[in-house]
C-alpha cells in the first residue's frame, strides 16, 4: 500500500516551530529568562519575553506575549498582547489585551478587547475603542436632520374696523 506524501513528509520534519492549525510555522521571536535589553526594541514577528526589557516594544502587526518569568518597563504597541509577567507601561493594541491569572499591568490601555482573569493585577485606565468597520454607505458628515411636519392650522387673521 502506497502512503501518502504529507505522511512521509512529517516523519522527516525536524522544524522546531510551533505550528498553526493551517500547518505552517509560526515565526516568534524569544527573548529569553536571563537577556536584559534597555532600549528600542522593534519587528516584524511576534515576541515572546522571557527576560527583561527597560524601554519600549514596537511590533504593530503582531503579538508579544510577557512569559511568567517576563518583566517589562516599557510602552508596548502590538496587535496583540498576553501578560502573564510583570509590566509596567502603556499599551496600545490594535486587536485585544488578555492579562492572565499571575500577570500584572501598572499602566494605561487602549485597546479594541481586554480580558482579565481572576487573580490578574490591573492599575491604570482601560479605553476601550470600537473596531474600525468599513462603511458600506458612507453618509455625508454634516447631513441636517430631517425637519419635522408642521401641523398647525393656519389662524385667521382678524381685521377691525
Amino acid at each position: 500500500m502506497l502512503q501518502a506524501p504529507e505522511h512521509q513528509k512529517s516523519q522527516n520534519s525536524t522544524s522546531f516551530a510551533p505550528l498553526s492549525g493551517a500547518g505552517s510555522p509560526v515565526e516568534q521571536a524569544t527573548i529569553g529568562r536571563s537577556l536584559v535589553i534597555k532600549g528600542e526594541v522593534t519587528g516584524a514577528e511576534s515576541l515572546f519575553i522571557d527576560g527583561h526589557i527597560e524601554g519600549s516594544i514596537t511590533v504593530a502587526d503582531h503579538r508579544v506575549t510577557i512569559g511568567r518569568n517576563g518583566s517589562v518597563t516599557a510602552n508596548i504597541v502590538a496587535r496583540e498582547v498576553v501578560i502573564m509577567g510583570k509590566v509596567k507601561g502603556n499599551i496600545q493594541c490594535s486587536d485585544r489585551l488578555d492579562i492572565r491569572g499571575e500577570g500584572s499591568l501598572t499602566g494605561d490601555v487602549a485597546t479594541q478587547r481586554i480580558s482579565v482573569e481572576d487573580g490578574a493585577i490591573l492599575k491604570g485606565s482601560v479605553q476601550v475603542r470600537a473596531a474600525e468597520a468599513k462603511p458600506n454607505n458612507p453618509q455625508p458628515r454634516h447631513a441636517e436632520a430631517p425637519k419635522p411636519a408642521v401641523t398647525e392650522q393656519p389662524k385667521a387673521a382678524t381685521v377691525g374696523v
